[in-house]
């Protein structure tokens, strides 16, 4: 079980509070966790990577254990401590500014 905590507005949208829970079946990797999120909350779909890329969205970071995941292939897994459901995958929106 993965758990995954969404910034507050993609919470809004998907009418959820707290974190989510997802069953990843298959490599444990952000594509799948994204896959999976996006399968179980329809209207974040467009929302956290483009349709037609994929890509992570300019404005959100992706962190686990304390780390900056955002610049890592989708494909990459994920640390075992995030596989384990021990830490959460959080998915930030950045900040920006001057």
């Amino acid at each position: 079980m993965i758990r995954v905590v969404l910034p507050p507005h993609l919470r809004g949208l998907a009418r959820i509070s707290g974190e989510v829970k997802l069953e990843i079946e298959g490599q444990p990797t952000q594509r799948a966790v994204l896959d999976a999120l996006e399968a179980s909350y329809p209207m974040l779909r467009g929302t956290i990577r483009d349709h037609v890329t994929q890509q992570r969205r300019p404005f959100l970071r992706f962190f686990a254990c304390e780390e900056d995941l955002s610049h890592e292939s989708p494909d990459a897994l994920l640390p075992d401590a995030v596989v384990s459901g021990k830490e959460p995958l959080l998915i930030i929106g950045a900040i920006a500014g001057g």
